[in-house]
């Protein structure tokens, strides 16, 4: 009797490893993988919602900070191991297409209604002829303003019909110097050379700073007027810091701390702003002032998204896209965008929920003004060399033009520079 019974449970021990390992092998994993820890963490309730609409589904998530991500992501492009579905940036998407290591999903993109989304934020992954990526968020820089001190000066607040010069007359105006010592205690504005910085002042001006199929820097003459007028704000009419002079404060820590008027920088930084001065600090956004070689009808704001990207390695690309259009569409909640990241899917970004008019600023819907006029960005394969990007005291065009911001070179001298050095980039060198 002893001896059935131990044959008996054998065999239920091995039927229920058998069973355990048809269930195991029944599981389908997606691999997912961003670069933001807390944002995944936000994302947990949608990927279970996810997985209980899909039986058998798994996803397998994973996150890390930005300098790992890319590294790692290039690891595993490498060894061909690509996770299923991954972020990607409008910054790198180009470079990843023209390795191969992004699917094409424009068949996928098609059947979507498309008028439910904001079409710039998608446009920047349109590259030869395909599909690349699908937005999740997009941002857009815009001008930060200070109201009590526009009040104080008893200006009018900057709106989207404002010019170089209305600006400029604002700037001299909250530049202030209380102790008559020479150096302001307020400055009317804040610059150094990042791409968020400069750009848009460029492309407000009807200026370019590549030719039109990317392939090379060649500013144009309108892009070297908005670059005179914005060192000139630092070295002229001093109503900027020189960047210098902010060594050991966080660039984005400058505004909020109410050392300059008004700061143009991404949209997002509206909840870096909050954090840092608290919720009672009143503050509002603009779009960048236009310049003097363009209309209103063809200024061009510059804006551009985080996207989601199929692997070209996956084995469930169908049910990659499903994850996409999940995570991207009307299951999502304003919740998983803070401040100024504005949600890709637009019932969702036109909410009241995400225009928070019970915060600073109030009028967040200057940015939705952005992304449904024309838009474009400076990116191509290698931006992140030839740009500088993160640089602040050397390196690409950053470091270029703040070395004319802290008047050590000349505005002509900086554009040989940085245009040659990118020259070289673009071409492979």
């Amino acid at each position: 009797m002893k001896k059935i019974l131990k044959i008996c449970a054998a065999i239920s021990v091995s039927s229920a490893i058998l069973v355990g390992q048809v269930v195991a092998q029944s599981e389908t994993v997606l691999k997912y993988m961003a670069w933001s820890d807390s944002e995944l963490e936000l994302e947990q309730p949608m990927i279970a919602a996810f997985e209980a609409a899909n039986p058998g589904v798994k996803v397998e998530s994973s996150a890390m900070p930005p300098k790992e991500y890319w590294p790692r992501l290039s690891a595993l492009a490498a060894a061909g191991d690509l996770p299923d579905v991954f972020w990607m940036s409008s910054g790198f998407i180009q470079s990843w297409q023209a390795d191969g290591q992004i699917d094409n999903i424009a068949d996928k993109v098609s059947g979507i209604k498309e008028t439910e989304w904001y079409g710039g934020a998608i446009s920047v992954a349109r590259l030869s002829g395909g599909v690349y990526s699908f937005p999740k968020n997009w941002v857009a820089p815009v001008l930060y303003y200070n109201t009590k001190m526009f009040d104080a000066a008893g200006l009018e607040y900057p709106n989207s019909n404002w010019r170089y010069n209305d600006f400029l007359k604002a700037a001299k105006a909250l530049t202030l110097d209380t102790n008559n010592d020479g150096t302001p205690d307020q400055y009317g504005y804040w610059v150094y050379g990042r791409y968020a910085h400069i750009e848009p002042w460029i492309f407000r001006n009807g200026g370019r700073l590549l030719n039109v199929d990317r392939t090379k820097l060649e500013p144009n003459a309108a892009a070297l007027e908005a670059l005179q007028f914005v060192t000139d704000l630092a070295n002229v009419h001093g109503v900027a810091p020189k960047p210098e002079m902010m060594d050991g404060i966080r660039q984005k820590d400058v505004f909020p701390m109410g050392m300059a008027a008004m700061w143009v920088d991404g949209s997002w930084n509206i909840d870096g702003v909050r954090k840092t001065a608290g919720p009672d600090f009143s503050f509002g956004i603009s779009q960048i002032p236009m310049g003097p070689s363009v209309s209103k009808g063809n200024a061009v704001g510059y804006a551009w998204s985080d996207m989601m990207a199929v692997a070209p390695t996956s084995k469930q690309r169908d049910l990659s896209w499903k994850f996409i259009e999940h995570m991207t569409g009307p299951g999502n909640k304003v919740e998983n965008f803070g401040g100024g990241k504005v949600p890709a899917y637009r019932p969702i970004a036109e909410s009241e929920a995400w225009l928070e008019r019970d915060q600073y600023p109030k009028n967040k819907e200057v940015i939705l003004e952005i992304g449904l006029g024309q838009t474009t960005t400076s990116f191509t394969p290698s931006w992140s060399k030839w740009r500088g990007y993160a640089a602040s005291a050397g390196g690409g065009m950053n470091g270029e033009l703040d070395e004319v911001l802290n008047g050590r070179k000349s505005l002509q001298d900086a554009v040989d520079a940085f245009v040659e050095y990118g020259n070289s980039v673009l071409a492979g060198n």
